[in-house]
């Protein structure tokens, strides 16, 4: 009797949980579900939590994602304005209309699967990125791009074309490549520019150096002028400073031949200097002590052979 009550018992939970599952269902706070009864739409609910319909095949309900989707086309190739041929990539936001007849006005064309709402404004998408024809390839890529233009205007040729319940919310450009033999074209032209204009800029440095050489070779001999009309100045000043000397000089020439003499012992031996040679030759001889001077006080060289000459004489002197 006990064991019968008991398989009583759980068969009884296990329809209870049976009825309990199917007369119930959940909706999270971003989803809606579309209530159908006979397969015919019966409602739309939207408030979050647990909530009552007729069992098994009665009433179905379809929970539909009301949060953003995200939409990817593959690369399609198109022309810009001025005839480039450019390979476009395009993305797209979208979402499920928020009104209980964009909600199931949704459900019915697509039976509530965002897989295949997915799939189908995919290829919307590929259809609607031919919109850049309006457009010139420097205004797609480059510091002075219309990209939001140009996203703008593929936006616009979506909106039409997609089905009820579905609200494009925005779209972007993921890619804008040339093809491989455009690629080839466009970077030969841009080499032509480029070497053109490499050029001109040779043939204006070229100019502006022809202009500079010349200016200076004016002002260098505008220079070279003026030096020599001033070292000639100086020169003939020096001349005659030097003339009144020399003449002074003259009256006294052994005086100023002893006087060169010691230059030039100042002059050769100059730091640590070590003389091997012979005393008897000015200006030398003034380091033979034995030198006798002339009847002014002055002393002479004896001569290579004259009496008393040293064979040879070595000093050594730091100035």
């Amino acid at each position: 009797m006990n064991k019968r009550s008991s398989a009583i018992a759980i068969g009884l939970a296990i329809v209870a949980v049976l009825v309990l599952y199917s007369t119930t269902y959940t909706v999270n706070f971003h989803e809606i579900a579309i209530h159908t009864r006979f397969g015919k739409p019966a409602g739309v609910e939207r408030e979050a939590g647990l909530h009552l319909k007729l069992p098994f095949f009665v009433d179905s309900v379809t929970k539909i994602d009301r949060r953003k989707q995200f939409v990817e086309s593959p690369l399609v190739q198109t022309s810009t304005r001025d005839g480039l041929q450019v390979m476009v990539q395009a993305y797209l936001f979208w979402q499920v209309k928020d009104t209980d007849e964009d909600a199931q006005a949704f459900f019915q064309s697509y039976g509530g699967s965002l897989d295949d709402a997915t799939k189908n404004l995919e290829q919307t998408l590929s259809g609607a990125v031919k919109a850049v024809a309006g457009f010139t390839f420097d205004e797609l890529v480059g510091p002075n791009a219309k990209l939001a233009e140009a996203e703008k205007a593929i936006l616009a040729g979506l909106a039409p074309a997609t089905k009820v319940g579905v609200e494009p919310i925005s779209v972007g450009l993921a890619q804008v490549v040339l093809p491989q033999k455009t690629t080839v074209s466009v970077l030969s032209r841009m080499s032509e520019v480029q070497n053109t204009l490499a050029k001109l800029e040779s043939a204006k440095a070229n100019s502006q150096a022809e202009a500079l050489k010349s200016q200076a070779s004016s002002q260098a001999d505008t220079i070279r002028a003026f030096a020599t009309q001033w070292a000639s100045r100086i020169e003939n000043k020096g001349n005659a400073e030097a003339t009144v000397y020399y003449e002074r000089m003259k009256e006294h020439a052994e005086l100023a031949t002893f006087l060169a003499w010691i230059d030039a012992m100042k002059a050769g031996l100059r730091g640590s200097t070590t003389y091997v040679g012979d005393t008897s030759q000015a200006p030398f001889h003034l380091f033979d002590l034995s030198t006798r001077p002339d009847r002014n006080g002055i002393p002479q060289p004896k001569g290579a052979g004259g009496a008393g000459a040293s064979a040879a004489g070595e000093r050594g002197t730091r100035e």
